[in-house]
C-alpha cells in the first residue's frame, strides 16, 4: 500500500517515515495534484504494510511532525496535503482528519488531494538524515520533529534505528 504526504520539506518527512514499523520504502521529491497539475510540493510517497501500520496512524504522525494548522508564507512550496492513490483512500483520509480534528486547538489546513505526478529528488538527497545526522539542518529542523515523533509515537518507531542514529552511533 502507498500514500503521499506533503507539509515540510522531504528531507524532514523522509526522516519521520522511515522511522516507523511497518513502513517498507520512503520516496521523497515533488508531488502534484490532479486538482493542479502544475504544481508541485516538496513531499513523499510512504509505501507501508497496512498490517503493521494503519493509514490512520501514518496521517496522525504526518499532523503531528509538521504545521499541520498554519498556513505560513511557505505554503507555496510546503502544501500541507494527504495525496490518495483511490476513491476510496481519499474517502478514508478525509474521515481520519474529520477525527483527529479534535487533537489540535486550530483548525487543521491539511488538505486531502488526488495524487497526479511525482518527480523524484535527486539521488544525492535520499536517506538524507541516515547519511547525515550531524549536519547543522538535521540537528535544526529533522530532530526536532524526531523527538516529537519519540514522545508522542515512540510505540510505532524502529527505536534501535532511531535510538542508535540520535546518540551518534552507525
Amino acid at each position: 500500500m502507498k500514500i503521499a504526504f506533503s507539509g515540510s520539506c522531504y528531507w524532514c518527512m523522509e526522516a519521520v517515515f522511515q522511522s516507523l514499523i511497518g513502513v517498507d520504502t520512503v520516496e521523497q521529491g515533488f508531488i502534484s495534484a490532479k486538482e493542479n497539475k502544475k504544481f508541485f510540493s516538496e513531499g513523499v510517497i510512504v509505501h507501508f504494510n497496512e498490517d503493521e501500520v494503519s493509514l490512520k496512524t501514518l496521517i496522525e504522525i504526518h499532523l503531528h511532525t509538521h504545521k499541520s494548522t498554519v498556513n505560513h508564507s511557505r505554503r507555496d512550496k510546503y502544501v500541507s496535503a494527504i495525496y490518495g492513490f483511490s476513491k476510496e483512500q481519499r474517502i478514508a483520509s478525509k474521515e481520519f482528519l474529520t477525527a483527529l480534528q479534535s487533537d489540535f486547538a486550530e483548525d487543521l489546513v491539511t488538505e486531502v488531494l488526488d495524487f497526479h505526478e511525482f518527480n523524484a529528488s535527486e539521488e544525492i538527497f535520499h536517506n538524507y538524515y541516515y547519511s547525515n545526522p550531524d549536519k547543522p539542518f538535521c540537528k535544526t529542523y529533522i530532530d526536532p520533529k524526531l523527538e516529537k515523533l519519540l514522545s508522542k509515537f515512540s510505540h510505532y518507531t524502529l527505536k534501535n534505528k532511531l535510538g542508535s542514529q540520535r546518540n551518534g552511533k552507525r
